[in-house]
């Protein structure tokens, strides 16, 4: 089944709902990465709420990035997303994996820690971008990010996100949604929507069984007068180039290219976001000490 996002409202537009399937795009994060489980889950989880929230954004050129580190084993997680709903992201350790914890599940609460920040950085393409930040509430990433949009943004919001990690390393099934209440809603909507999410089983347990998130939203806003606004494909999508990455190793200074051009070395590196290696041979090196010595 493909990766789908769709835009929806229930019960007269009180209800905002971002939801999506994200298997194929959680998949090729955690190829790129070579995860082990619970880094696949923690990575995941991230890329799908990074898909989420970057759909909520006007411009096209516009970016969100969403940063946790917990001091735990993980090493932080860094997503960037956009408004088409594309995503990228790395895991500091992508072998961080712990035993399953006290409920049977991957433990990805264990490997990112609590001891730490959610940060979420909206560039708007103005002067300054907007950061956002909550200490870290469970570490389980849904949870957070629900502190956060209720605390930092004064939004009631559900978040619930899932992976699920086939024994081959490869992703059975990934999804989350993000509900919100509108200003002005009916607290007994609240109230119903937070006893259906109780009720039901898993997000991933419903894509793994073939639901469509169409037939997951009908569930869940069953006789709530639910209305689907807009779809969209997420996608893992990185936009890293040659040029961006020189920019990377300029910005290490001329002193330190200088020792690299004298052990006539060539140097590889490669993009956080999609592993691409991009190799910098010792005449290379040289004529970025030129242009540098030229400015």
């Amino acid at each position: 089944m493909e990766d789908k996002l769709l835009i929806a409202t229930a019960k007269d537009g009180e209800v905002r709902i971002i939801a999506a399937t994200t298997t194929e795009l959680v998949n090729e994060g955690v190829k790129f990465h070579e995860c082990a489980p619970t880094a696949a889950a923690a990575l995941g989880r991230m890329l799908t709420a990074g898909v989420l929230m970057g759909s909520m954004m006007k411009s096209e050129k516009d970016s969100l990035t969403l940063k946790i580190d917990g001091g735990g084993i993980a090493k932080g997680v860094v997503v960037t997303a956009h408004s088409d709903a594309s995503v990228k992201g790395y895991i500091g350790n992508p072998n961080a994996d712990l035993p399953a914890n006290s409920k049977g599940k991957l433990d990805v609460s264990g490997i990112i820690g609590k001891e730490g920040t959610l940060t979420i950085i909206r560039d708007l393409g103005l002067k300054e971008p907007y950061v956002g930040q909550v200490p870290i509430y469970t570490g389980e990433i849904g949870d957070d990010l629900a502190y956060y949009y209720t605390v930092s943004e004064q939004v009631p919001s559900a978040v619930g996100l899932g992976v699920l990690v086939n024994t081959d390393l490869s992703i059975k099934a990934a999804g989350g949604f993000i509900i919100q209440m509108m200003p002005g809603h009916n607290e007994l909507t609240a109230d119903l929507i937070t006893y259906r999410l109780e009720e039901i089983p898993p997000i991933t347990k419903l894509i793994s069984d073939g639901m469509s998130i169409e037939e997951i939203l009908n569930y869940i806003f069953e006789d709530m007068d639910l209305k689907i606004g807009g779809e969209i494909k997420p996608e893992y999508k990185c936009d890293c180039t040659r040029e961006r990455v020189e920019r990377a190793l300029i910005s290490i200074g001329k002193k330190d290219l200088q020792e690299i051009y004298n052990d006539n070395k060539t140097e590889e590196l490669r993009c956080n976001f999609c592993n691409k290696a991009y190799n910098f041979t010792h005449e290379d090196i040289g004529n970025i000490i030129k242009e540098l010595s030229h400015e």
